[in-house]
């Protein structure tokens, strides 16, 4: 017989887009006429509890229950009746359905406010007059959280509006103490999933249901998933894939997992998958399976041998939104930060530039996985034949491109199929802070519709970058961050600390280093997360050379990805963790900048080595290049037109060109010597994007010289042409 497959996306992943892992498995079968299915419980669970029926529910249990509630909690339970009232119209304005209530949000008079609303001070100057939608979306954005507050305190602990039960798939390294709270009686927050549950299961009638679990935030909700379906439908077989089995249940042992499950895959999911579809028709050993655990004699066993290959990138299909609740999706604002929203805020079509990584070699990485090590590119024909299809199936514009790093040479020929396509979208993505990325590349990219780059600053400090590999300096990252902020596109940095051997010294220089790349304007966001030692690294592969040692070499029989190490050259870097947190908080609004780094922690820290001026030298000291003579140049600018003039000046005459472009925003107006600006009027054309075979410079220097006798570069570093460069004349 066929099989009929569900897809589930258990909760919790995000409450503004779905998280695009079945979408991309069904795209795939869809190229194999194989039917599927799939569903958001996440999203479906969210709108389930945030409801006046869901509320109602709530507030009856925690009469039941009777809870000892802090003051905050109980002031929101005394305004039940007004969060009854409330709930379901500010879901609806966060699906964007009633914008008009931004109006009786934003004047404070319509929300029950708890302790969430103490961050409301600078709410005028975060959003400005104009901001009313954003600042409605971030008041009912606090609105929620303090009723997840409350949730969290009275019912369930666990809860979390983008992770569930985080802590109990963490560093797992035994399954004992999530099977035990499987084996409890249901919580309040697993009922309503379960109920969810059981009406998809009576929908669609699977044979199969695959679990996609990213994050140890829905690992919990998906066990608990498959504990329903093995209880009350054990003819349906169960699969788990996803990030979290990828890197962490790659050495399971433990036979309890398949209590609640019946196959685990790793890695790309759409070969694994087409074959154990295979086997479950009979048409396939299980000895024959990729890279699939099962459970035989009560033994956990590695299935992969067989022949076929991963499926290519031209192969996978264009990802499947359908059955997805897309116009029911929450659009919040938890602070306010332009490049920090885009997590969080609006629907975005995932979609990947190229699998794996093409720089594969951070030592903190997981490089010798799959996910990493092996890149390969799609062709830009394809991504965007598959953008159009994504925009006519789900009519959104908005991309993100979810690669490690997304390849700038790609990146380039992506942006130029945009604007040859004249494909109106945005698009954001993660890349390396590599010198590849000239400001005249970041106005290509933006001119195609990118918005925001996201990139690993990681340690701010070159000692310690070459040791993570990362194939930047301090001084490229302020270079590259200042062109894409010069062009229009937002710098969201990752940073790190606590990097083997780091000291307090580099930990404080390091977040100095950010401070004035803050202050400078050419980051605009940023999140600093503490080193984490993984299995799958160059670190944790090969600790003793990075002058450290794996805590313990056993290894347990469930999660076994994230190790702990002893540094003993190193400081205590958990101390600094608030300091930093705190000060970049400040510097993302702009504050803060001229307090002495002391007075972010509570300890004594050293003084910075960092010269007060480094990032701005840095910036302002670029080194002249001479263009590659085989650079392609393009003009992005407006329409040009001419006007000729003769110019006296202590009795001379000068034979003139003032050349008018026409941009969106404003007319740009040069003058040249006459025969330069007819020269370059005449070559205007061949600059155009859609040019089948583009100038290069070379050929530009030759043809002037040749035809009007003059010097090029001198041309070309002249004021003038200087500032139709800035204006959309581009050189790649």
């Amino acid at each position: 017989m066929s099989q009929k497959i569900l897809f589930v996306n258990p909760p919790f992943t995000q409450l503004n887009t779905p998280y695009p892992a079945t979408a991309y498995l069904k795209g795939f079968l869809n190229t194999r006429s194989i039917r599927s299915n799939q569903c958001d419980l996440g999203i479906e669970v969210i709108l389930s509890l945030f409801s006046s029926d869901g509320l109602r529910s709530l507030f009856q249990k925690i009469e039941t229950l009777k809870p000892e509630l802090s003051e905050n909690s109980q002031r929101i339970y005394n305004m039940r009746d007004d969060y009854i009232r409330t709930i379901d119209e500010v879901i609806r304005f966060l699906q964007e359905k009633n914008r008009i209530l931004a109006h009786a949000i934003s004047d404070r008079t319509f929300l029950p406010e708890a302790s969430r609303f103490s961050q409301t001070e600078d709410l005028d100057w975060a959003f400005g007059t104009m901001g009313i939608q954003d600042k409605a979306k971030h008041l009912a954005t606090l609105y929620l959280e303090d009723l997840s507050d409350l949730i969290i305190e009275a019912v369930d602990p666990h809860f979390g509006f983008s992770r569930y039960a985080e802590r109990l798939g963490r560093s797992a390294n035994s399954f004992d103490e999530l099977n035990e709270s499987l084996l409890a009686p249901d919580n309040f927050i697993d009922e309503i999933l379960i109920d969810l549950l059981r009406a998809k299961v009576e929908l669609y009638q699977p044979t199969v249901i695959a679990l996609s679990v990213p994050f140890p935030g829905n690992l919990y909700s998906a066990f608990k998933c498959g504990q329903w379906i093995k209880k009350n439908h054990p003819e349906i077989k169960i699969v788990m894939g996803g990030g979290f089995p990828n890197t962490e249940l790659r050495s399971l042992t433990d036979s309890r997992v398949f209590d609640y499950l019946d196959f685990i895959t790793l890695d790309d999911g759409e070969a694994p998958l087409l074959l154990l579809l295979e086997h479950l028709e009979g048409k396939r050993e299980a000895d024959q399976l990729k890279r699939t655990f099962i459970c035989e004699n009560g033994q956990v066993i590695y299935k992969d041998s067989a022949v076929e290959r991963d499926i290519s990138q031209a192969d996978t299909g264009t990802p499947d939104y359908r059955d997805l609740q897309l116009d029911c999706y929450l659009s919040v604002i938890e602070i306010a930060n332009p490049m920090h929203r885009l997590w969080s805020d609006g629907r975005w079509n995932k979609l990947t530039l190229a699998h794996g990584c093409y720089w594969g070699r951070c030592t903190f990485c997981d490089t010798s996985l799959d996910y990493i090590k092996r890149y390969e590119p799609s062709t830009v024909k394809q991504l965007c034949d598959r953008m159009e299809e994504l925009i006519r199936q789900t009519g959104e514009i908005g991309f993100h491109f979810v690669d490690e790093a997304a390849p700038p040479a790609l990146m380039r020929s992506l942006a130029l199929e945009i604007i040859r396509r004249k494909l109106t979208v945005v698009w954001w993505t993660n890349i390396r802070f590599e010198k590849s990325f000239t400001y005249d590349l970041c106005v290509l990219l933006k001119e195609s519709g990118c918005i925001a780059v996201s990139g690993g600053l990681e340690v701010a400090s070159d000692r310690l970058l070459g040791m993570i590999n990362k194939g930047v300096s301090l001084t490229k990252v302020a270079r590259v961050t200042d062109n894409f902020t010069r062009s229009g596109i937002m710098v969201h940095a990752y940073l790190m600390y606590g990097f083997p051997t780091q000291s307090a010294q580099e930990t404080i220089d390091s977040m100095d280093v950010v401070r004035q790349l803050f202050e400078a304007g050419v980051i605009q966001s940023g999140f600093w997360h503490q080193f984490a030692m993984t299995a799958h690294s160059p670190v944790g592969l090969h600790p003793e050379k990075f002058k450290v040692a794996r805590e313990s070499t056993e290894t347990g029989s469930f999660a076994n990805n994230d190790l702990v190490h002893i540094d003993p050259i190193g400081c205590k870097h958990e101390l600094f963790s608030d300091g930093l947190r705190k000060s970049l908080f400040n510097y993302m609004h702009d504050i803060g900048f001229d307090l002495p780094l002391q007075d972010w922690f509570d300890f004594k820290v050293p003084r910075t080595t960092v010269a007060p001026d480094f990032i701005q030298q840095a910036i302002d000291t670029q080194e002249f290049e001479k263009p590659s003579s085989s650079a392609s140049i393009y003009w992005l600018g407006g329409q040009g037109s001419a006007k000729y003039f003769t110019k006296k000046k202590k009795n001379k005459q000068f034979e003139m060109a003032e050349l008018t472009f026409s941009n969106r925003t404003n007319d740009l107006v040069v003058h040249l010597k006459q025969e330069e600006g007819k020269w370059l009027m005449a070559e205007l054309a061949g600059f155009s994007v859609n040019h089948a075979s583009p100038k290069t410079f070379s050929q530009l220097e030759t043809e002037f010289e040749e035809q009007t006798g003059g010097d090029f570069m001198l041309f070309w570093n002249s004021p003038s042409v200087k500032n139709i460069r800035k204006n959309g004349l581009i050189l790649l």
